[in-house]
């Protein structure tokens, strides 16, 4: 193993193998430069030395950030033309376009709304594609279109919170843009967890766009480590771990804002100095992070992956309230409780008295016995009847599983 001072090191200087920090945690793989930005960071880490089997100065062969990675191999052309300016509109008018048509046909119909919610939810993940494709293309981000069109987001989601909430991306949809689906779900996550803790409007925003970014920085790495039908060997693990340090860099030199830098470095830091890049315990751990961790850890369990299936969002708060090892927040859990309720906004439940029923909003005295819509019977206007479950004659008795879920949403004719 050799060794290197990092303050001797190259701006854009590259490594033929793998580039570790105190011989143990990766920090670069032989595609990515060491930057000025990354050895200033590592300096104020307090590290002075990093080590490698390889040697300093080698060229890199191919330059991949200036073709898109294959995890975007389905994106249109038109989404790989985005940048031509005097051709194309700025990347954030069609979702914000979306909010506005939203706002002139929502109706109190649920189909409806429901229609128009999921409209304007697929219009930002067309946005985030567009927001990852141009980085990976061009290297570029912009903070302030970012922030303008996320804003429409937050103010969208706060509106429309117990609908947003029951989207449900297809399998097909999370298999095929895993790191897009994940983002958004995990954004919408995040800002009703903040709209709960109350925060201004201006801080959501940037969490918002923290969260969108988070992980920015596996498309710096080769998609077989988040593209794979496999487990991951302990060795690819420590490479993908670098996402994190790697997307602390990207924001940083796009001038991103620290919170929003340190948000994305941190996002895997738990409370108990279990996480990494450093290790971190819970009074230094950034509060966006802090949330970002929380919401990534629910979206996660939901979602299918290669190599497991998805689990109930009812599975997912009990897990998150375990909080085994004490890795999360204690007031961001709340939040998310009180937001989202036990069972969470979407489930579909089986009531004592036989009837099924769907979480549609959470109740904020009772995060146990949250409001839901009867399955099969409808008020004079047409809409599925609403009543708010107790621990008597309308308690939630258990969650429907998987294929009973499927069953129903068939008999429906909805399609998920």
């Amino acid at each position: 193993m050799n060794s290197f001072l990092v303050s001797t090191i190259k701006d854009n200087s590259f490594f033929n193998s793998d580039l570790l920090i105190d011989k143990n945690f990766l920090l670069l793989n032989s595609l990515c430069p060491f930057t000025d930005s990354l050895k200033k960071t590592i300096l104020e880490w307090g590290f002075k030395t990093v080590y490698s089997e390889g040697s300093q100065g080698v060229e890199q062969i191919s330059a991949p950030v200036k073709t898109a990675p294959e995890d975007f191999k389905n994106v249109s052309i038109d989404d790989l033309e985005l940048d031509d300016s005097d051709k194309k509109p700025q990347i954030g008018e069609n979702a914000k376009k979306a909010i506005k048509d939203a706002k002139l046909s929502l109706a109190n119909n649920e189909k409806s709304r429901m229609d128009v919610v999921q409209t304007v939810y697929n219009e930002y993940m067309n946005y985030i594609t567009a927001v990852y494709t141009r980085y990976a293309t061009h290297k570029t981000l912009n903070y302030t279109e970012l922030s303008e069109t996320v804003k429409e987001l937050c103010i969208f989601i706060k509106e429309n919170r117990r609908y947003v909430l029951r989207i449900t991306p297809s399998q097909d949809t999370i298999t095929k843009n895993y790191l897009i689906s994940h983002s958004m779900r995990s954004t919408v996550i995040a800002i009703v967890i903040a709209l709960q803790l109350r925060f201004s409007l201006s801080k959501i925003v940037d969490l918002g766009v923290c969260c969108i970014l988070h992980e920015i920085g596996q498309i710096r790495l080769p998609p077989q480590l988040y593209m794979t039908d496999r487990r991951l060997s302990p060795s690819e693990r420590q490479k993908l771990a670098t996402h994190a340090v790697l997307g602390f860099n990207i924001v940083k030199e796009n001038n991103f804002p620290t919170q929003i830098q340190l948000g994305i470095l941190e996002h895997h830091e738990r409370e108990n100095r279990s996480g990494y890049p450093r290790r971190l315990e819970g009074s230094q751990i950034d509060i966006f992070a802090k949330i970002i961790g929380v919401a990534c850890s629910f979206e996660a369990i939901t979602a299918p992956r290669h190599f497991r299936q998805a689990r109930s969002s009812y599975a997912a708060m009990v897990e998150i309230l375990k909080n085994e090892g004490k890795q999360f927040d204690d007031t961001v859990i709340k939040a998310l409780l009180y937001s989202l309720s036990l069972f969470p906004i979407g489930a579909w439940v089986y009531l004592v008295n036989g009837k099924i029923a769907q979480v549609t909003d959470a109740s904020p005295d009772s995060p146990g016995n949250p409001i839901v819509s009867l399955l099969g019977e409808k008020d004079s206007f047409g809409n599925p009847v609403t009543i708010q479950t107790d621990n008597d004659k309308n308690k939630i008795v258990r969650v429907l599983n998987k294929q009973e879920t499927q069953d129903i949403l068939k008999t429906m004719n909805i399609q998920k």
